[in-house]
């Protein structure tokens, strides 16, 4: 495997819990370019993470491109980023989330595998489920990051 490209194939598991009920399999999506979107509903950032998820997923609707938000919140009660199913829908509905949530509780699946050191981030992942690129880390609300991660999908399809 090349440095710095990642493989869903290789993870352990690839299934995440999605809020609205049952599991997506990312690696599954063979085929489709996947956008995940990565955060947390307490980043003071996440209105504008949310804005820039919905319009790529916008751009992208009819065309082979799946978009995820990935929610890193605590699924332990006992955690100061604990964040129950309904709170992530909230969270969803006050940002206007439109795209589907999956849990990756505390990035224990797919966060340290990925080489995602920051929150919040996007990530490419390609037809064949690796990583593609680097990883679109931060966000600089003076910047729109939808160009360069649309370039890179772009550049997929």
């Amino acid at each position: 495997m090349a440095v710095g490209v990642f493989s869903i194939a290789a993870s352990a598991q690839a299934s995440l819990p999605s809020i609205q009920g049952g599991n997506i399999d990312v690696q599954a999506q063979k085929g489709k370019v996947e956008i995940l979107a990565y955060g947390a509903s307490w980043l003071p950032l996440s209105d504008k993470q949310a804005d820039y998820t919905n319009a790529l997923a916008k751009k992208y609707v009819g065309k082979n491109v799946a978009v995820y938000f990935v929610a890193t919140d605590s699924t332990n009660p006992k955690s100061k980023n604990f964040a129950t199913n309904d709170r992530l829908a909230k969270f969803a509905n006050e940002t206007n989330l439109k795209v589907p949530i999956l849990r990756d509780s505390e990035g224990l699946l797919t966060l340290k595998k990925l080489g995602i050191d920051q929150l919040p981030s996007f990530v490419v992942l390609d037809k064949s489920g690796a990583r593609s690129g680097s990883i679109f880390g931060g966000i600089d609300p003076k910047f729109d990051i939808t160009i360069t991660i649309s370039k890179k999908v772009d550049s997929l399809l």
